[in-house]
C-alpha cells in the first residue's frame, strides 16, 4: 500500500453512485474536492462518518467544495445507506477496489488480534488542479470533517 502525499496527482476514477450514475474525479476538474474512503455503509464508525459529512454539506457547498465518498459496496448497499440515513452526496462503489489501491487504502488491518484486508478509513482533499492537497490515513470517524475544515477555513 502506498500512500499519496501533498502534491501528489490524485488517481482519477470512474465509479458507479448509489443512483447508478458514473461519476469520474477528473468531471470535478477546476473545483475542490473532499473524497472520503470508509469500509463498510451500515457500520457504526460509517454511519457517524458519513452523518458528520451530511450535517457539514451547508460548509462544504458554502466553500465550493464537492464531496464523494467511497466504499466497497454495492450500489444498492449504497443507496440503502443514503436513504436511511438522509445524505445528498455521492456514495461511489468501489467492489473492485481499484480506486482504494490507487489511493493506497486498501491494506492489511487487525481488529481483536485478527488480521484482514480491508479499507482504512482515510480521508483527502483534493484541489483544482487534481493534486492532493492534505491526505489523512487511518483518521477516525469523528475526525474526518474537523481536520478537513480546518484545512479549509
Amino acid at each position: 500500500m502506498a500512500e499519496l502525499n501533498k502534491n501528489d496527482k490524485a488517481p482519477d476514477f470512474k465509479l458507479q453512485d448509489q443512483d447508478g450514475n458514473y461519476i469520474s474525479l477528473s468531471d470535478f476538474k477546476g473545483g475542490k474536492v473532499f473524497l472520503y474512503f470508509y469500509p463498510r455503509a451500515n457500520t457504526p464508525g460509517c454511519t457517524t462518518q458519513s452523518c458528520n459529512v451530511q450535517e457539514a454539506l451547508p460548509d462544504f457547498s458554502g466553500l465550493k467544495v464537492k464531496v464523494l465518498g467511497i466504499s466497497p459496496d454495492t450500489p444498492d448497499k449504497q443507496k440503502k445507506f443514503a436513504d436511511k440515513y438522509n445524505l445528498h452526496f455521492p456514495l461511489l462503489c468501489d467492489v473492485e477496489k481499484s480506486a482504494a489501491e490507487a489511493y493506497g487504502v486498501w491494506g492489511e488491518k487487525k481488529m481483536y488480534g485478527k488480521v484482514s484486508m480491508g479499507i482504512i478509513r482515510s480521508s483527502f482533499l483534493i484541489d483544482e488542479e487534481g493534486k492532493i492537497q492534505e491526505a489523512w490515513y487511518k483518521v477516525s470517524p469523528k475526525d474526518t470533517v474537523p481536520l478537513v475544515m480546518e484545512i479549509l477555513k
